[in-house]
C-alpha cells in the first residue's frame, strides 16, 4: 500500500538533514502512527530502520549536529541521537527485507514504514486500516510473548490513543499475562505511570487488573482499589472545578525529572498496601524514586488527620509542615475515599456518590484555601527568627531543642501570639525557662 505522508513527518521537520541517510532507509513506530492520525507532538520522537550500518549513520548525525550520542543495543545495532527538542532512534533491519522487519513488530498500527526519500507508505499488515477503525490488533501472539512488556504497552496505547483492544488480542494478552514478571520492574513502572497520569487510563488499567497484568507489581490490589482509581478520577475533577490551582497542582510532576504527577501519586496510594512502611517495600522493588515514594507514604500516614472535623490551628501547622507539598494528591485522596464509601454504602454509581459528597467537600475548604495562599502563616510561615540566632542569642547548643523552639514560635506566630524577632527570642527564652 501507497499512501501520502502527512506533512507532520516531512525531512523538512527534522532535526537533521535527509542527505545523512543511505537509501533505502524508513521511518517506523509511533511518529508514522500520529503523523495518520494528525497527532501533533511538541517533542518529536523519530525511529529510523536501516538495512545496515545504523550505528555508524546515528554516530556521524550526532557528530555532524553536535548532539547526544547513545548506544542502546551493539549486539542489534541499535543507538539514539539526542536533540535540544527531538529524539531520533535508529535500528537496524530485523530479516532480510522491510517487511519482516514490519512482521516482527506488536500491533499493527505500530508496523507502518514511511520512505522519506519516496515519500510512500508502506502497510503490509493493513495498519492503516485499524488507524481508521480506532482498532488496537496484534500482529501475533508470538510478538507479544518475544517482548512481554508490548502486553502492558498494548493498554497504556490503547488509553493514548483512545483505541479498543481487538478482542482475540486481549485474549492472547490474556493468555499471555504471566509472562509479565520476567519484564524488568522499571520498564513495566513506565507503562503504569502513562496510565495513572489522568482518567483516560483508569479503565484500561482496571483491564489490565483484570487480565492479570498487575498482581505480580501491586500484590495488595483488589477490585475496590480499582474502584478507587475511579473515584480519585471523580475527587480530582470535583476538586478542579472549585479551586483551579489546586487542579493545575495536581496535574504537576513531582519533580522536574520524575514524570509521575500529583494525581498519579493519589492513585498510586490507592494501589499499594495502606500501611504506609509495606507500601514503600512494594514501591521499591517497582523502583520507584524516593520523591515518589516519601509522596504515597506521607499521604498514607497523614490521611487520618484529614478526616478530623475541627483541626485547632496548632494541629493544622504541624499538618501543614507534615503534609508540604503532599498536601494536593492528600486532599484528593482523602475526597476519594469519601466518595469511595458512600458509592459502597448506598449501593450507587461514582458520579452520584460525588453529588452527595461535593457540599461535605467544602470541610477542607479552609485548608484548601490556606495552601493555595502563599502568605498563609498556618500553611506556609515566614520565620522570624533562625536557628543559628537562638542560639547565639540564648547562649545554647545546637540541640533538637532548637528545632523544638522554632516550631514553637511559628506556631505562636500563626496564633498572632509574636511579629517580630524580638518578640521570638523572649518566647524562645520563657519556653526554655519555663
Amino acid at each position: 500500500m501507497h499512501e501520502s505522508i502527512p506533512s507532520t513527518l516531512a525531512p523538512e521537520n527534522w532535526p537533521f538533514s535527509l542527505e545523512f541517510l543511505p537509501q533505502p532507509a524508513y521511518m517506523v513506530g509511533g511518529a508514522v502512527r500520529d503523523a495518520i492520525l494528525g497527532r501533533t507532538r511538541g517533542y518529536l520522537d523519530l525511529d529510523f530502520v536501516i538495512p545496515s550500518k545504523a550505528v555508524k549513520v546515528a554516530r556521524a548525525i550526532a557528530r555532524h549536529y553536535n548532539a547526544g550520542f547513545v548506544l542502546l543495543d551493539a549486539e542489534r545495532q541499535i543507538a539514539r541521537v539526542v536533540f535540544p527538542h527531538a529524539t531520533a532512534d535508529f535500528a537496524q533491519q530485523e530479516g532480510n527485507s522491510l517487511e519482516v522487519d514490519l512482521h516482527r513488530r506488536d500491533f499493527t498500527v505500530n508496523a507502518i514504514a514511511y520512505n522519506p526519500h519516496t515519500q510512500e507508505i508502506i502497510d503490509p499488515l493493513e495498519g492503516y486500516v485499524d488507524l481508521q477503525q480506532g482498532i488496537l490488533r496484534m500482529v501475533s501472539p508470538e510478538n507479544l510473548e518475544d517482548d512481554p512488556l508490548r502486553l502492558m504497552r498494548g493498554y497504556r496505547q490503547a488509553a493514548q490513543l483512545g483505541f479498543t483492544i481487538e478482542p482475540a488480542t486481549q485474549a492472547a494478552i490474556r493468555s499471555l499475562a504471566s509472562h509479565i514478571s520476567k519484564v524488568a520492574a522499571e520498564r513495566v513502572r513506565v507503562e503504569i505511570g502513562y496510565l495513572l497520569a489522568n482518567s483516560q487510563g483508569t479503565p484500561w488499567i482496571t483491564s489490565a487488573w483484570e487480565d492479570g497484568l498487575l498482581a505480580p507489581f501491586f500484590k495488595n490490589a483488589t477490585r475496590e482499589s480499582l474502584l478507587k482509581l475511579a473515584a480519585v478520577d471523580e475527587a480530582a475533577a470535583l476538586l478542579t472545578q472549585n479551586w483551579q490551582q489546586l487542579g493545575a497542582q495536581l496535574q504537576a510532576y513531582v519533580r522536574d525529572r520524575i514524570k509521575t504527577t500529583w494525581l498519579g501519586i493519589a492513585k498510586l496510594a490507592c494501589l499499594v498496601n495502606p500501611n504506609p512502611e509495606l507500601a514503600e517495600i512494594e514501591l521499591q522493588e517497582l523502583t520507584y524514586s524516593r520523591a515518589e515514594i516519601r509522596g504515597v507514604t506521607t499521604a498514607l500516614k497523614l490521611l487520618p488527620q484529614l478526616q478530623v472535623v475541627d483541626m485547632s490551628l496548632r494541629e493544622q501547622y504541624f499538618f501543614f509542615h507534615d503534609a508540604d507539598i503532599v498536601f494536593p494528591a492528600m486532599t484528593v485522596l482523602a475526597l476519594a475515599l469519601d466518595i469511595f464509601v458512600e458509592a459502597m454504602s448506598g449501593d450507587k454509581p461514582l458520579h452520584t456518590a460525588v453529588e452527595t459528597k461535593a457540599k461535605p467537600c467544602l470541610l477542607w475548604a479552609s485548608l484548601i484555601n490556606r495552601y493555595l495562599n502563599p502568605d498563609d502563616l498556618v500553611a506556609h510561615p515566614t520565620p522570624l527568627v533562625k536557628g543559628k540566632e537562638l542560639i547565639i542569642a540564648l547562649d545554647i547548643p545546637a540541640s533538637p531543642i532548637i528545632g523544638q523552639l522554632l516550631r514553637e514560635i511559628g506556631v505562636a506566630q500563626a496564633e498572632g501570639k509574636v511579629s517580630t524577632t524580638i518578640e521570638a527570642i523572649a518566647l524562645a527564652r520563657q519556653l526554655l525557662e519555663g
